[in-house]
């Protein structure tokens, strides 16, 4: 049997391998790249066959996964060279459309895009994905059922993808939670309760609004009593202009990854991983 080939044994490939073993899948794994600590690691933690040529590791392929950075994907693509055989091909890049990765590596190639959230390493993550027309419909099953072990899956058009890649990021969590735990430490609470309630006011109210099937207009109306503390902070931050300030954030992430969309053969090469 055919092998899921990862080319690039960088954060996402860790990720989505850790979640793939967590949750019991059993093919075997084959992960090329060019630094050798990053296949030893990933070989000890999680039984992949590591594979440092790579035109090997795409003979190996039935299901091939492009995990290197978005401004080393041409170079790739290019040492791969000519296939003589059909093989659906899945780029994590973002930014690069379907018609460049099928300009760079053509038929009989088949592309898709996704876009799988760090948190696949828990099997909790979420994951976008995008298909060219041509795509076969039982590469589609296999796709569509690899990152359901990992996490939630949705398909979205391909337009979508870059508001979907700025939007989903688990970063936003992260800052979050960093930024309202530092602002309850400058009022007086120590760090570790500080990091309690904020992980409370943040992760527990989304695991709500996502479990209870409670519409977040009433879940906001609900948790901010009119005239309240909690409706007095939000009509602060409102005033302060947090929704502008965070639509120009995505915005300039839109922007940053819209750039890696130059054509990718007539940029500078760099290493892969």
């Amino acid at each position: 049997m055919k092998a899921l080939v990862f080319l690039g044994g960088g954060r996402i490939t860790s990720a989505l391998v850790a979640g793939l073993r967590l949750t019991g899948y059993d093919r075997r794994i084959v992960v090329h790249d060019c630094h050798p600590r990053k296949l030893r690691e990933l070989r000890n933690q999680y039984r992949i066959t590591a594979e440092p040529d790579l035109q090997r590791a795409v003979a190996q392929a039935g299901l091939l996964v492009i995990a290197v950075r978005p401004d080393s994907v041409g170079e790739l693509l290019q040492q791969i060279g000519d296939l003589r055989r059909s093989l659906p091909a899945v780029s994590l890049a973002a930014g690069i459309p379907l018609a460049n990765l099928r300009a760079q590596l053509g038929p009989p190639v088949h592309w898709a895009r996704a876009m799988p959230s760090p948190v696949c390493r828990t099997a909790q993550g979420l994951t976008a994905l995008t298909f060219e027309g041509n795509f076969p419909n039982s590469a589609k099953r296999e796709v569509r059922r690899l990152f359901a072990c990992v996490g939630q899956v949705i398909e979205i058009p391909q337009h979508q993808f870059d508001a979907f890649t700025v939007t989903y990021s688990s970063s936003h969590g992260y800052h979050a939670l960093a930024a309202l735990a530092f602002a309850a430490q400058k009022l007086g609470l120590d760090r570790n309760t500080a990091l309690i309630a904020a992980a409370h006011a943040l992760g527990d109210g989304v695991v709500t609004w996502r479990e209870g099937r409670i519409p977040l207009k009433r879940l906001l109306h609900e948790a901010a009593t009119p005239g309240g503390v909690a409706a007095t902070v939000m009509s602060a931050m409102d005033r302060a202009g947090y929704s502008r300030i965070v639509e120009r954030a995505l915005r300039k992430g839109i922007e940053r990854a819209r750039d890696a969309v130059a054509p990718v053969s007539r940029r500078p090469s760099r290493r892969r991983g």
